[in-house]
């Protein structure tokens, strides 16, 4: 239940609504003493009570002289009251008909309205058309360069590079052909074979 009540209370505040009712209508109070009335003049407003105390041993009452709407008490005695609600704005003169002397006012105010919150038109902004067609603005054409004469002629040949003769080619192309490394070995053998040869020959007497 508590926590019903503390999301119920939550969501006013949420939406900003008055928890607390509106305040009540004031009461104001006239001391009718030492044959006079304290105060003499008294603000309200529309909607407020008035109480008059009485306090002296003779009698008084409050009757008006000039008012928006008249009222008239009766005599009040030591120690007694009379009270009345004002329901329309303004100025109440009033006096005590036992004693003319006494004599006082109250000026009842409109009651406060509230007004309602002022709202302010929406102002959309202004969008410029979009240009159309027409309004286009043309885009400069600019026509092909032209070729020079120098780009135009046909590029020369390029000029062959100077190999060597056909037939160094072919020699050594058949040189490298020819050589074989089982023939090196054969090579080298029988050199080796005819230096033995020799120095054996060179040793007979």
């Amino acid at each position: 239940m508590r926590r019903a009540a503390l999301a119920v209370a939550g969501l006013l505040v949420f939406l900003n609504l008055p928890l607390v009712s509106p305040a009540a209508a004031a009461t104001q109070q006239v001391m009718m003493q030492g044959y006079a009335f304290s105060p003499a003049a008294l603000t309200v407003r529309v909607g407020d009570t008035v109480t008059w105390m009485q306090h002296d041993e003779a009698p008084h009452d409050v009757v008006t002289t000039s008012a928006p709407v008249a009222f008239r008490s009766p005599q009040l005695s030591a120690g007694q009251s009379w009270s009345y609600t004002f329901r329309q704005a303004g100025t109440y003169q009033y006096y005590c008909s036992v004693h003319p002397d006494m004599r006082a006012s109250v000026t009842v105010l409109p009651a406060p309205t509230t007004a309602p919150p002022s709202t302010v038109p929406r102002t959309t902004p202004k969008t410029s058309p979009a240009p159309t067609a027409a309004a286009a603005v043309p885009v400069a054409t600019t026509p092909p360069p032209t070729t020079s004469a120098a780009a135009a002629a046909p590029a020369a040949p390029a000029t062959p590079v100077a190999g060597p003769p056909p037939a160094v080619q072919q020699a050594t192309a058949a040189t490298t052909a020819t050589l074989d490394p089982m023939l090196l070995v054969a090579g080298l053998v029988t050199g080796i074979a005819v230096l033995c040869l020799l120095l054996l020959s060179s040793r007979r007497p």
